[in-house]
């Protein structure tokens, strides 16, 4: 099947009508409501882009299975210039469409489990990985959007899974049969699983001998039998669905990432959809292909999404008549600075990226790591200067419904002029579409998107050999430590 049209993509997700919640309501169309409506024009945008020529060689790969032209977001890399294409991918989506693509997570577990199961059958003489195969062909040859789903509720953080007050706080498989196995349990955080055809599951942490019961792997269609999607909700969700029209908001057509409450009410997965189960001593290693993919392409997300934020504040400084103003710059190029710097260290990732044994590419440990630290404490200090040169209005702005009123419109048209020339209509937009960033959603998820800086520090610390830069230090100062 070729690459699929966005009309396609519509038609199938309807179709397929998964049990979404949204403010306690139960979604009748998901194609109709105006929570969904973004994330769903969202994924589209990446089946758009596919199709459009100028960015074939970024959101198009070929297949190491079948030898056609798939979605990047379904293909495997199989050397460093597809990491490096990775990286691409998602700064092109995230410029094109200024929020999340809801794609990345599925992407990255894909990738993840390719050579995970691989290994997991050279080692144990499971059949894990010629499943995956056909299911990842089955993805590929159906032009398929897959989420993602790692982060469990987690209880009480402190007790590992089997000692929590309810075990269900980590999917787990509650039941084998001859035909597939039963899950229970949630998955918190997941972006956009309900505008996706599939959503993948992998353990959400490195487990242990006793906790096989959580050591699983799957893949189940968005509107699988017990499967409910309860979506986020802050106070520009209700902002949305209050809106007389899309355009009263920042991002009128995409929106902010969309999160999901993924519940497994004992969901059924055949065993050609279960890629593992109970093996306890491959989680480390499936935890940290995941999260080095993913963190790589999450540094990639906010490169693009840098994009929208340093535009907007330069539109609005130029607005304001002070776009050549000295300190105005200065904040400018410091924005400019994080957005470069944390793209070398994506990139970086991906160009020290190395091999698995079945000829999969993953990004460099160490530096996808840095590239996500980067990324989370640079966004913040972009955000920042953006509120410094933008000032107040960004927060303070009335409603851009006050612009069809003809009681107060003249004020607004008089009172937020800006420098000669510039619409005050212009000016609103351009405010409303940054407090969409300094004062949405999206900030916090900028900064735990891909896992939370300290997450990343922990990984660091663990992939470090201290001792040998100890070594190194101690010869340099001419310490010789007895017995030597």
């Amino acid at each position: 099947m070729p690459l699929k049209t966005v009309d396609e993509y519509l038609k199938s997700i309807s179709e397929l009508n998964p049990t979404v919640y949204v403010a306690g309501e139960r979604v009748k169309n998901i194609l109709e409501h105006p929570n969904l409506t973004p994330v769903i024009n969202s994924v589209a945008k990446t089946y758009q882009l596919a199709q459009n020529p100028k960015y074939s060689e970024v959101m198009t790969a070929k297949s190491h299975i079948t030898g056609e032209r798939v979605n990047r977001f379904n293909h495997i890399p199989r050397s460093i210039e597809d990491l490096e294409k990775r990286m691409e991918l998602a700064i092109l989506t995230s410029q094109k469409i200024g929020s999340c693509s809801y794609r990345c997570p599925g992407c990255d577990a894909l990738s993840a489990l390719e050579s995970v199961t691989y290994e997991m059958d050279k080692k144990l003489g499971t059949n894990y990985h010629a499943r995956f195969i056909n299911y990842l062909k089955y993805v590929q040859e159906n032009d398929l959007a897959c989420s993602g789903a790692l982060t469990d509720p987690k209880g009480n953080r402190r007790l590992r899974p089997k000692e929590q007050e309810d075990p269900d706080l980590y999917v787990r498989v509650v039941e084998k049969g001859d035909d597939g196995i039963v899950v229970r349990g949630a998955k918190v955080n997941q972006s956009g699983s309900a505008a996706a055809h599939e959503n993948i599951v992998v353990p959400g942490l490195t487990l242990r001998e006793g906790e096989e019961e959580y050591a699983v792997a799957f893949a189940v269609p968005s509107n699988a039998k017990g499967l409910v999607h309860i979506m986020q909700e802050t106070p520009e969700d209700a902002e949305r669905r209050a809106a007389e029209t899309p355009e009263d908001l920042g991002i009128p057509k995409y929106g902010v990432r969309e999160t999901f409450i993924m519940v497994f009410d004992d969901v059924f997965v055949p065993w050609d959809r279960v890629f593992m189960c109970g093996e306890v001593a491959f989680t480390r290693e499936l935890v940290l292909r995941f999260a080095s993919n993913h963190r790589m392409s999450s540094a990639g997300c906010k490169v693009g999404f840098a994009e929208s934020v340093i535009g907007a504040t330069y539109a609005i400084a130029e607005y304001n008549g002070l776009a050549g103003a000295p300190n105005i710059r200065v904040e400018l190029a410091d924005m400019i600075r994080v957005q470069e710097t944390v793209r070398a260290c994506g990139l970086a990732a991906a160009l020290k990226g190395w091999r698995a044994e079945s000829g999969t590419y993953y990004p460099n440990h160490v530096l996808a790591n840095v590239a996500k630290l980067a990324s989370a404490y640079g966004f913040m200090e972009m955000l920042k200067d953006a509120i410094d040169i933008s000032g107040g209005l960004t927060v303070t702005l009335p409603s851009l419904k006050n612009l069809r009123n003809p009681e107060v419109a003249g004020y607004l048209r008089k009172y937020l002029k800006g420098a000669a020339g510039v619409p005050p209509e212009h000016r609103i937009r351009m405010f409303k579409f940054l407090q969409t960033w300094v004062a949405g959603p999206h900030a916090p998820g900028a900064w735990h998107g891909g896992g939370s800086p300290m997450a990343q520090l922990i990984t660091l610390y663990a992939l470090t050999d201290l001792e040998s830069k100890k070594r190194q230090a101690m010869e340099l100062a001419g310490i010789v430590e007895e017995g030597e």
